[in-house]
């Protein structure tokens, strides 16, 4: 399936405005997975469908977390996380998309995770650094994202946290063990750097 195939799939899922935020995520995750040497259609397709479950019905998704094997623990945190966990599964069961390494990109854009691949790492990055989105520190992120991706995954993750603090908002578990993560693999490349 090429971009514009998948675009068309995606695009009557989407409000204008969110399908055009798809649009640049998906062309700023193609320049990190060239940047970083991944796999292009991979990144592509995983970038086009990470939104595909964005205004699906609540009460829906809601069901689909509840009879798959998702983590019932989502239902109590706010429903804006529930559409990558769910949207992974819409993508294999309405698109036929069956690579998991893409469905995961897709379950989990929001959240990030423990362990994420650097197919994972780029739709993370790219839904938070795309042209459209302008708020405190994303410039930042950006600039940091040309260099090293981790440390552009892990000042993403750290000011999303620092949002959530400041705003009393619950987070997800998933979110501090990518921080943790992170944090830890930076500061192993720097020792390796000092040691090297």
């Amino acid at each position: 399936m090429n971009r514009e195939e998948a675009l068309n799939l995606v695009e009557p899922h989407l409000k204008k405005t969110r399908f055009e935020h798809t649009k640049r995520v998906t062309d700023t995750a193609v320049d990190l997975a060239k940047l970083y040497n991944e796999d292009v259609g991979k990144v592509e397709l995983a970038a086009v469908f990470h939104d595909y479950a964005k205004y699906r019905d609540l009460e829906e998704m809601r069901r689909w977390i509840i009879s798959e094997s998702l983590p019932k623990d989502l239902l109590t945190f706010h429903h804006e996380l529930w559409h990558g966990p769910v949207g992974a599964i819409l993508v294999k069961k309405e698109i036929g998309i069956n690579d998991q390494m893409i469905l995961n990109a897709i379950k989990y854009h929001t959240t990030g995770k423990k362990d994420m691949t650097k197919l994972e790492k780029i739709v993370y990055l790219a839904d938070y650094i795309e042209p459209g989105r302008d708020f405190p520190g994303v410039d930042k992120v950006r600039e940091q994202a040309e260099v090293d991706l981790d440390m552009g995954c892990f000042m993403a993750t750290k000011n999303t946290i620092q949002f959530l603090l400041s705003k009393n908002q619950p987070i997800y578990p998933d979110t501090f063990h990518a921080y943790n993560d992170l944090l830890m693999t930076i500061k192993n490349k720097w020792r390796e750097e000092m040691n090297g």
